[in-house]
């Protein structure tokens, strides 16, 4: 459990991204029913059936797990806050000191830099937590597209291992992400980016 939280709000253009409030369900559902096609290859909950029941768990343990310092799990919404166009989220599953951010991005929201300016903007609210010093990126080998994201905010690709094939589209080798506090520091543009609210 972390002892302070990241913000609850990140203005990170074209993209408000805002942790989960409780209310967003039935947006929730449209968005990952309007995106089955694509997102199942990569995201084994994509597979729940029935899926109203999971999103509705999931909608839950998000705004518990937020509350208490555990998993931040994040909507994200078009910049007039009315279009929900997929999730984020920072992650501490990996130990003491280190974040994970895991993205998913609706279908007619993709190529459109979503996915990086959510990644972009959580780096850099992990970084601002006292104590994390790095911040992971995982992806499947065969996820171009996700792989791309930490490619181009610079993380460093920190090693390809053997993993477990969870979902269709997956090859079963794991690419592991990384940046280090110090490093994203130097990167003009990205440290302080993003207006946050809320505490």
């Amino acid at each position: 459990m972390l002892q302070v939280r990241p913000p609850e709000e990140i203005t990170a253009p074209p993209i408000v991204i805002r942790r989960y409030g409780g209310d967003e369900l039935e947006s929730l559902i449209e968005a990952v029913k309007s995106s089955l096609d694509h997102l199942r290859p990569w995201m084994p909950w994509a597979w729940a059936e029935p899926l109203e029941p999971s999103l509705t768990a999931f909608l839950t343990g998000a705004v518990e797990d937020f509350d208490r310092g555990g998993n931040f799990n994040y909507a994200l919404w078009d910049s007039a806050r009315l279009s929900f166009v997929g999730g984020a989220g920072l992650h501490p599953r990996l130990g003491p000191g280190r974040l994970e951010i895991g993205y998913w991005v609706r279908v007619g929201w993709l190529r459109r830099g979503v996915a990086s300016a959510a990644a972009r903007a959580l780096t850099t609210a992990a970084f601002q937590l006292p104590g994390i010093d790095e911040v992971h990126i995982r992806c499947d080998e065969a996820n171009v597209a996700s792989a791309g994201v930490p490619r181009k905010l610079g993380f460093r690709l920190l090693r390809t291992v053997e993993d477990d094939v969870d979902a269709p589209g997956e090859v079963g080798r794991r690419m592991e992400w990384l940046m280090v506090r110090g490093r994203w520091d130097e990167q003009p543009g990205h440290s302080g980016r993003g207006h946050t609210g809320g505490v």
